[in-house]
């Protein structure tokens, strides 16, 4: 029995692994929501849509549609924006310039929680992202709102980053992630915030294994408990 699993949290908690690593365990869809806000900025790249120019932002949005299709051979879940596979040309470095700015816009936002709940109409999906089980699926069997030690994130992202950016700081990455955990929680438009329903998934001291056997063993007993209430319905 197929359901929708939702995935809330802070920044560095490891959301879109275990979203990817539930997806592939289970056969369900993974979307990514960050990529569907990439897409749209794409979209606005190539069109030349003025951000400061609401009327130009809706009638740009009516023209555009988003779909997650997974690749076969791999077994990644690709973004198409109307039918053209765009997953590579969303990481441009032009694109990742402008999807914060992008996002922030209202009428994107609401545009892209309607994308994302058309798509969970089939069910068999893993979404996550800030606003998912309080906005875009209040009504999603599994929620999931994922937190970790402040220190173990910064830790986290700073490997990350350090990859990359060898001249980053602990101090700087600290102060980037408390910067955005205050945004994403006080923002107007939908902050991030954990659903009354959401079990809490705090893994400062877990492994990625231990991580998807706890959520694994969630989605088998919500998808119990929907079994049992179907067939007491029938009796």
């Amino acid at each position: 029995m197929k359901i929708i699993i939702a995935i809330d949290g802070h920044s560095s908690c490891g959301k879109s692994t275990l979203a990817k690593e539930l997806a592939a365990q289970l056969h369900y869809t993974y979307i990514d929501t960050g990529a569907m806000y990439r897409a749209i900025t794409l979209y606005f790249l190539r069109e030349g849509i003025s951000l400061n120019n609401a009327e130009d932002v809706t009638r740009a949005l009516g023209n555009i549609s988003l779909q997650f299709r997974t690749d076969e051979e791999s077994g990644r879940s690709d973004i198409y924006l109307n039918d053209e596979n765009v997953s590579r040309y969303i990481r441009d470095m032009i694109v990742a310039d402008k999807v914060s700015e992008v996002a922030a816009i209202r009428e994107v936002r609401q545009f892209a929680v309607q994308q994302q709940q058309k798509m969970g109409r089939q069910k068999g999906l893993v979404m996550d992202g800030r606003d998912i089980g309080t906005v875009v699926f209040p009504d999603a069997e599994l929620k999931i709102f994922m937190t970790a030690d402040p220190e173990v994130r910064v830790t986290r992202r700073f490997k990350e980053m350090y990859e990359t950016n060898p001249d980053i700081t602990l101090d700087e990455v600290r102060h980037n992630l408390e910067m955005r955990d205050y945004i994403d929680s006080n923002r107007e438009e939908s902050p991030l915030r954990r659903a009354e329903d959401a079990r809490l998934l705090d893994n400062s001291d877990m492994t990625r294994e231990a991580q998807l056997r706890l959520a694994l063993k969630w989605v088998a007993e919500v998808q119990e408990h929907k079994h049992q209430a179907l067939a007491m319905d029938r009796v």
